[in-house]
C-alpha cells in the first residue's frame, strides 16, 4: 500500500461504534492472556509477571469444531466495554454546548491481584470517558475505572476491584494466556473475538496475511499484524488469537475502502505486554507529586519527517529556563524519541508517560540532535521536578488542562494538532 492508501486506515477514535447515530471508524488494539483451566482467584499471578508464551505447532485443522473449541475456551477472557463520553461541540451560530454519547468496545482480562482485576483495551475506547462499565461473558456488568493509558501505542487498562465481583462471576471468567507474536508466521490461522457493533461477543476466522506491516495512522507509525479475519467496529481492544487460543494481537484497525476487503490489523502482543505491565505497575501519582519536565514541543509525524528529512518524534520548540529538561541538557531543536525506555513520538504519549512519574524520579530521555546535517542520538538522565514548583507563565496557564488523574491520560485536545500555537503544551 502507498502512504496515501495507509492514511485511509481509520483514526484512533473509531473502530468502536457510537450509539446515538454516530459511528467512528478507526484503530483498535488488544492484549490478553489465555484462559487457563482455573477460574480467576485472588492468588493469580500479579500483572508485573505478565509474559508471552511460545506458540507450539498448531493442531487445529481450521474446522468449525476446532474453532468452536478455541472460542469456548477464550470467551471467558473477553469482555464488552461500554463508555459514556461528554463531547464539547459548537453549533452553526458559534455557541458551545456539550453532548453526551455512548460507545462500546472490547477488552481482555490480562491479570489480577488481591485488589483488582485488570482488563486491557485500546486507549481510543476509553478516551475522554466519564463512565466505564464492563460486561463479562456471563452477562454480569460492573463499573470499572481507567487505571492508565498510553496514547502512542493506543493501549489502556481498566480495573475492577476484586471485592466488587460476585463469586459466580469469579467462577465464570478467566485470565487470558498471551502467545508470542514474534513467532507468528504468514498463513497461520487467526481468530478475532470481540464486541462487534456492540451486539455482544462475536467470532471471525481468517489467516495471518502479513507480519510487521507498517501502518501510518494519525501521527504514529506502527508495525502491526495483518489478518483477513473480519475486524468490525466494536472489536477495538478485543483479542486476535491463534489456533491454540493464545492471544497474539490486539485488534486495532481495519483498512476502510469500498474496494478493499479482508485487511484488518492488530497490535502484536509481544509489543503490547511491556506497555501493559508499565501501566498496571505504575505508581499512582497524587496531584502534589506530579512531575514536571519543562519543554514545549510538537509532533514530527512520518509525513513531516520525510518532507524535512528529520527523525520522527517530538520536536522541542522551547526549553523552560532552569527546568529539569534544561538542567539535563535537552536543547531547543532536539527531537525526543524515547522516554524512560519506551519509544515516545507524540506529545500526548509523552504526557501519558510523564503522568506515571513522580517529582524527584530520574528518567532516561533519548533525543536525536542535529549534527552537521545529520542527527546523532544523545541519551540524558533527567531528574524530574515538581509540577507545583513550575514558575513559567505558560506552564502555569496550561496546568489546568494537563492535570489529570495520576495516570496522565489526556483528551487529545492539547499536545499536537489541537494546540493553537502549534507547539503542544508545557509539561508541568
Amino acid at each position: 500500500m502507498t502512504k496515501q492508501d495507509l492514511a485511509k486506515v481509520a483514526a484512533y477514535a473509531a473502530v468502536f461504534g457510537l450509539v446515538g447515530g454516530v459511528t467512528f471508524e478507526g484503530v483498535n488494539y488488544t492484549a490478553n492472556h489465555f484462559i487457563g483451566s482455573a477460574a480467576v482467584e485472588s492468588t493469580a499471578t500479579p500483572a508485573s509477571k505478565l509474559k508471552t508464551t511460545t506458540t507450539s505447532t498448531g493442531s487445529s485443522d481450521g474446522s468449525s469444531e476446532g474453532v468452536s473449541t478455541v472460542a469456548a475456551n477464550v470467551l471467558p477472557s473477553i469482555v464488552a466495554i461500554n463508555v459514556t463520553v461528554q463531547e464539547n461541540t459548537q453549533d452553526v451560530f458559534g455557541r458551545n454546548y456539550s453532548q453526551e454519547s455512548s460507545g462500546s468496545g472490547s477488552g481482555i482480562i490480562v491479570a489480577q491481584d488481591d485488589s483488582n482485576l485488570y482488563i486491557a483495551t485500546n486507549n481510543h475506547v476509553v478516551q475522554n470517558a466519564t463512565s466505564v462499565s464492563v460486561k463479562f461473558n456471563d452477562d454480569s456488568t460492573y463499573t470499572a475505572s481507567v487505571r492508565g493509558t498510553d496514547t502512542d501505542s493506543d493501549l489502556a487498562v481498566v480495573e475492577i476491584p476484586m471485592k466488587d465481583l460476585s463469586s459466580d462471576t469469579k467462577n465464570n471468567i478467566k485470565v487470558a494466556t498471551l502467545g508470542d507474536s514474534t513467532k507468528v508466521k504468514i498463513g497461520e490461522q487467526s481468530i478475532a473475538i470481540g464486541n462487534a457493533l456492540g451486539y455482544g461477543t462475536s467470532v471471525t476466522v481468517g489467516y495471518i496475511s502479513a507480519v510487521d506491516r507498517e501502518v501510518a495512522s494519525e501521527d504514529v507509525n506502527m508495525k502491526l499484524l495483518q489478518t483477513d479475519a473480519a475486524i468490525n467496529p466494536g472489536n477495538s481492544g478485543g483479542a486476535l488469537v491463534d489456533d491454540e487460543g493464545k492471544v497474539i494481537g490486539i485488534n486495532s484497525a481495519k483498512y476502510s475502502d469500498t474496494s478493499v476487503e479482508g485487511m484488518g490489523f492488530a497490535i502484536p502482543i509481544s509489543t503490547a505486554v511491556p506497555i501493559i505491565n508499565d501501566i498496571i505497575d505504575a505508581q499512582q501519582v497524587s496531584e502534589d507529586e506530579q512531575a514536571y519536565l519543562g519543554i514545549k514541543g510538537t509532533d514530527v509525524s512520518s509525513e513531516i519527517s520525510q518532507y524535512y528529512n528529520m527523525p520522527e518524534g517530538i520536536y522541542v520548540g522551547k526549553v523552560t529556563k532552569d527546568s529539569p529538561a534544561g538542567k539535563a541538557g535537552i536543547k531547543t531543536g532536539d527531537i525526543i524519541v524515547k522516554f524512560n525506555g519506551n519509544e515516545t513520538t507524540t506529545m500526548d504519549g509523552l504526557k501519558d508517560r510523564l503522568g506515571r512519574c513522580k517529582a524527584g524520579d530520574t528518567v532516561e530521555v533519548v533525543v536525536k540532535r542535529a549534527d552537521n546535517g545529520d542527527y546523532k542520538e544523545v541519551t540524558m538522565k533527567v531528574k524530574l521536578g515538581k509540577k507545583s514548583d513550575s514558575t513559567d507563565d505558560q506552564s502555569n496557564d496550561s496546568q489546568s488542562n494537563d492535570s489529570q488523574s495520576g495516570n496522565g491520560s489526556q483528551n487529545g485536545s492539547q499536545g499536537n494538532n489541537g494546540n493553537q500555537n502549534g507547539w503542544g503544551s508545557f509539561f508541568n
